[in-house]
């Protein structure tokens, strides 16, 4: 078990899933546009990817900068994705994971969206994580401009899966595996959101 933390760290399941699936290979640049603390970045840390990220939070960046001493430490910043530095289409494989949710109305989502969007590669592959309203219809209290009170007492940005199938539509994306949601006892639903950018 410890060998396997050490490999992969904290890594998203379903993340994971994607390089089983062989959808991110070496030789590909990573960014995670939301990093944290860098839990999804340590097995492509230590198998040589490419790898830069940014999060709001600067003690979370300090703990993604720590996971790859030597490096240059600009390939991790503290920013937001309204306001990221880095250029467009420099990445093979975007990372938004636990991140969209916490948009306070479609535009802020909008807008979050096309912050982590811009930055990927034409033929790139999004992997995005985030609360969702999809098998939760009626257990949500709604609060207005997207945003709803879940069961777990947490407010979020809820979008259905209308929208995000409007939404990849409206990109020109292409769905790389079906939606896939996981309902947590009845308190929330995450879903797993697969784009290739065309």
């Amino acid at each position: 078990m410890n060998d396997l933390l050490e490999r992969f760290g904290s890594i998203d399941i379903y993340l994971f899933d994607q390089l089983l699936k062989g959808n991110i290979r070496p030789g590909m640049s990573i960014m995670d546009a939301g990093c944290g603390r860098g839990r999804n970045l340590v097995h492509f840390l230590r198998e040589g990817y490419e790898v830069a990220g940014f999060d709001a939070d600067p003690a979370a960046v300090a703990a993604a900068r720590a996971l790859a001493p030597g490096g240059p430490p600009d390939r991790f910043r503290v920013e937001s994705l309204e306001a990221g530095t880095f250029p467009d289409a420099c990445a093979d494989v975007v990372l938004s994971i636990a991140v969209l949710h916490f948009a306070k109305d479609p535009g802020h989502f909008d807008t979050l969206l096309d912050g982590a969007w811009r930055l990927l590669k034409p033929g790139g592959l999004f992997f995005c994580r985030l609360a969702t309203s999809i098998g939760m219809e009626g257990r949500c209290q709604a609060l207005g401009q997207g945003r709803f009170r879940l069961p777990d007492g947490t407010e979020r940005f809820l979008p259905d899966e209308a929208r995000i199938m409007a939404i990849t539509r409206e990109l020109g994306a292409s769905l790389v595996d079906p939606l896939k949601t996981t309902l947590v006892q009845g308190q929330r639903a995450m879903t797993t959101w697969v784009m290739k950018k065309k």
